[in-house]
């Protein structure tokens, strides 16, 4: 007779006592040290980022190793955790590369053999905060997107070829390579800045997560994995970066949103605040409740991820074809609610559109994740 199947454990969706006092820790750092005024200030000079600010994220506070284990080095915390420091790292739009250093590319590494040095002591750095890191593929790569790499190994190990927009690769000081070599593919460390290996920035929409093309040629790299464990570091990466950036998007909205109660509480027209206006409870009503529903696909996500749950890609891929257009809405909202104030450089709320607009582009459109639910669910095409 065969033994039933477990059913599957219920998703926690709560925050935790340990997750709150995280929360107040990186809230508290960010309003200090990246408030709206610092973030534009930031973003009219030549650096991408705060390297102190960083530095106590990531070292201060430790969260750039959550999701490494203790034996290696990190906290042994999983990606609810993360997530909640994505949650006000959106909320403040600050310049900070923790999607791409502390989530993907750890993410990666963690794929690998951490028994072997070359694997232990880059993500040990990366959970100390003493380095940063990269994963070498374009910044709209979706998971199961990867495909064919664009970078080639040859038999000696030199790299070569070009990856577009490369979100941090500029600052980043490790690269995790993707490439096809003469026995497949294979995931490779470079160390930067180094010859062989060459950054051209661009200028993305949202200036608070710079852009880069990344140019290798002849660059030395050590192989990290190969074959088909390869393969499956870079998409958990990318499953994994997509679903935590459902919690940011979730902090874009929760700004946007109670940014819009409080400005339409103070500004006054016909004697009364703005935002007793039938119309005006009306669509932030609206934007409410598509808020809350963000938020528990977001926390679903993250909850999925931390408990290696076999629905996790179901989970990512909802939060992300749900998340992604409420950020843009609630932005979009935030600035046409502001009236007049809310179309100038001064006020905050276009770093909020333009992170949202980004965001929904990033690790896959709205789109690409609703084909990946349809085909998960078992879904077929009208």
């Amino acid at each position: 007779m065969t033994a039933p199947v477990p059913p599957a454990s219920e998703p926690d969706l709560l925050y935790s006592a340990d997750e709150e006092a995280l929360r107040d820790a990186v809230r508290a750092l960010l309003a200090d040290r990246s408030d709206p005024a610092t973030v534009l200030a930031g973003l009219e000079s030549a650096l991408p980022y705060d390297r102190e600010l960083w530095r106590a994220l990531a070292t201060g506070i430790g969260t750039a190793g959550l999701l490494v284990p203790e034996k290696l080095g990190g906290a042994g915390a999983s990606a609810r955790e993360a997530a909640v420091v994505l949650e006000e790292l959106g909320r403040s739009v600050a310049p900070a590369p923790y999607l791409t250093s502390a989530v993907i590319a750890v993410t990666a590494l963690l794929g690998c053999d951490t028994d072997q040095v070359d694997v232990a002591g880059p993500l040990a750095a990366l959970a100390e905060g003493r380095t940063l890191g990269v994963l070498a593929l374009p910044l709209t790569t979706a998971p199961g997107g990867a495909g064919e790499p664009a970078v080639r190994a040859d038999a000696d190990g030199a790299l070569t070829g070009r990856v577009t927009s490369v979100a941090d690769a500029a600052a980043a000081e490790l690269l995790l390579v993707w490439a096809q070599g003469p026995h497949g593919p294979a995931l490779h460390a470079v160390e930067a800045p180094a010859d062989g290996v060459r950054t051209e920035a661009v200028i993305p929409l949202d200036l608070t997560r710079p852009l880069a093309h990344l140019t290798l040629d002849g660059a030395r790299g050590r192989v990290l994995a190969t074959g088909d464990r390869a393969r499956d570091a870079v998409e958990r990466a990318l499953l994994t970066g997509a679903g935590l950036l459902a919690s940011e998007q979730l902090g874009i909205a929760e700004w946007c949103l109670a940014e819009t109660v409080r400005h339409t509480m103070q500004r006054t027209q016909f004697g009364r605040p703005v935002g007793s206006f039938q119309a005006l409870k009306h669509r932030m009503a609206a934007l409410w409740l598509e808020v809350a529903s963000a938020r528990a696909a977001a926390r679903n996500a993250a909850d999925a991820l931390a408990g290696g749950s076999p629905d996790a890609p179901l989970a990512v891929a909802v939060a992300q074809a749900y998340c992604a257009p409420v950020a843009v809405r609630a932005a979009e909202e935030c600035i046409q609610l502001h009236g007049g104030i809310g179309m100038t450089w001064e006020h905050p709320a276009h770093l909020y559109l333009k992170r949202a607009k980004a965001d929904q582009l990033a690790l896959g459109a709205p789109g690409r994740h609703r084909a990946a639910l349809a085909e998960l669910a078992g879904l077929s095409a009208p």
